[in-house]
């Protein structure tokens, strides 16, 4: 048995995979984790990663990492997106992280991580020669990746990240119409640009990925209990999306975070990015969005594995 591991730093959340390599490209997960824990909090307009959620990812990491040996990991890939590749102390961080865990952090510009997310979502829908455009929603960045099979024809990373669109613009609680109509403008005005920065969309499927779209799917599901085999696949309609978001944003924040399955540390963020994915949607023409479980995290793990092959 080769044991891996796979950590994927983001602005918001934070994940572990642990899995048995079976050969390049198919694995046996052993071990799978995520915590909110906001490394990206208070980023902006500074851009400098804060102490309390430095403090908190560290403490998250550090508990990664023993699991990981626990496991008798071989390697571990560690892999961090838009929090720390945008801060100004991020060399602090890295160093930080090395000396309460162990962990070799590796800082990823946004078309990496484009091309890792593709990896993720490609093996756990099985899509094959399918051309697809995924959309990997973070806390401080959104990267669209065009792809026919495995080959990627654009990539485009943005700005628009969950936590720094509610930081920004939502301040009220709950979100004032007018505030969500900022965030809507600035989606929109990125996503309008989409049209001239990727190819021909025509017959193509759009693929979200990360946890808006997770989450959107597992409440349109009514599970209680977040379950991955039911959510991957999921088909969520621009109809269905809407009714969610104005379920999601009519509701104060203490009543929306008593909402199954949605997560501890989500609940402020699930209005900016069911937000986001409805404009998208519309600024792009799209009447249906399929929900990706696998995504970065998977990539990693995959990209790992590629690496060791013999």
């Amino acid at each position: 048995m080769a044991v891996y591991a796979a950590i994927d730093v983001g602005t918001n959340t934070l994940r572990l995979l642990v899995a048995d390599a079976v050969s390049a490209d198919r694995f046996t997960i052993l071990h799978a984790e995520q915590t909110i824990a906001r490394l990206g909090e208070g980023l902006m307009p500074s851009r400098r990663l804060q102490d309390a959620p430095s403090r908190r990812s560290l403490a998250v990491l550090k508990r990664f990492a023993e699991t990981a040996r626990r496991f008798k990991a071989l390697h571990v890939a560690a892999v961090a997106t838009s929090a720390v590749r945008e801060a100004s102390n991020r060399e602090e961080f890295i160093a930080a992280v090395l000396r309460e865990s162990g962990l070799r952090l590796r800082v990823i510009d946004g078309n990496e991580e484009a091309r890792l997310t593709l990896l993720g979502v490609r093996h756990g829908l099985r899509l094959g020669s399918s051309r697809v455009l995924a959309m990997d929603i973070g806390g401080g960045s959104t990267e669209f990746i065009l792809a026919n099979g495995e080959a990627i024809e654009a990539i485009v990373s943005t700005g628009l990240g969950v936590v720094k669109l509610t930081e920004a613009h939502l301040k009220s609680d709950p979100p004032t119409p007018g505030e969500l109509k900022a965030v809507e403008q600035v989606v929109a005005d990125r996503a309008s640009r989409l049209r001239t920065e990727l190819p021909d969309l025509e017959g193509t499927a759009l693929i979200g990925t990360a946890g808006t779209p997770t989450t959107l799917a597992a409440i349109d599901l009514g599970l209680t209990v977040y379950a991955p085999d039911r959510v991957d696949g999921h088909r969520l309609s621009m109809t269905r999306t809407r009714q969610l978001l104005h379920a999601l944003v009519t509701r104060p924040l203490a009543e929306r975070s008593k909402i199954p399955p949605l997560e501890p540390g989500r609940a402020d963020l699930i209005v900016a990015g069911t937000t986001l994915v409805v404009t998208v949607m519309g600024v792009l023409g799209y009447d249906e969005l399929m929900v990706s479980d696998s995504g970065l995290r998977e990539g990693i793990l995959l990209d790992l594995l590629g690496q060791q092959a013999p």
